[in-house]
């Protein structure tokens, strides 16, 4: 397990919670991401899988806002709980997906309820992704380890002509430590995975 600790002082930089400044043009846009996830990880090291993340509507810096309140005041669980209330923007899912999962869940795809969009210099720009993560029926009923890391976060920046690369954490813990007065971001897997050959374009 890997650990991210960053500065309580920098609450507004919480991964995927990243603030920035957008643009009610950008995040008018309805686009598709396509490209390869490459697992070198601790968990199904090699179980490579083309993605496609669809995001058809944009979080607005108020939504940011009251997670980010309610994690202070609630912690992990509660956070939890509210992006679960919120309504689906979009989807991401492995197309080409054939693993013993009978429901094929994540071919079919995980509802996206928070993602921001930040444009930065020389209309370059940077994706945040949170989603609550898939639980399956036997995880959920044999409640292992994995089930204290409930979000999947996604971080993908990309060059003006629209290709890019990224990050995706699949498995991930979000906790305050009141003693070091850090907030700490915690992956059960021993690293992201990889988001490679990312290719944006904006749908008609």
């Amino acid at each position: 397990m890997r650990k991210t600790v960053l500065a309580a002082a920098v609450l507004g930089m919480l991964v995927v919670l990243a603030g920035g400044v957008t643009t009610s043009a950008q995040n008018a846009e309805k686009i598709r991401i396509t490209g390869w996830a490459l697992n070198f990880s601790n968990i199904a090291t090699g179980a490579n899988q083309t993605i496609q993340i669809d995001i058809d509507n944009w979080s607005t810096t108020s939504t940011r806002d009251h997670l980010i309140q309610t994690f202070m005041e609630k912690k992990q669980d509660g956070l939890l709980r509210e992006l679960q209330k919120l309504p689906e923007i979009g989807r991401w899912r492995f197309p080409g997906y054939m693993g013993p999962d009978p429901n094929n869940i994540y071919r079919l795809g995980t509802p996206i309820r928070y993602a921001m969009n930040h444009p930065g210099p020389d209309k370059t720009r940077r994706i945040v992704v949170m989603t609550d993560r898939i639980i399956g029926f036997q995880e959920a009923r044999n409640q292992p380890r994995t089930i204290d890391y409930p979000f999947t976060l996604m971080e993908m920046r990309f060059d003006a002509s629209g290709k890019g690369e990224g990050r995706m954490a699949s498995h991930t813990q979000i906790s305050f430590d009141k003693k070091k007065n850090v907030i700490e971001i915690e992956n059960y897997s021993s690293e992201p995975i990889r988001l490679n050959e990312l290719k944006l374009e904006v749908k008609k």
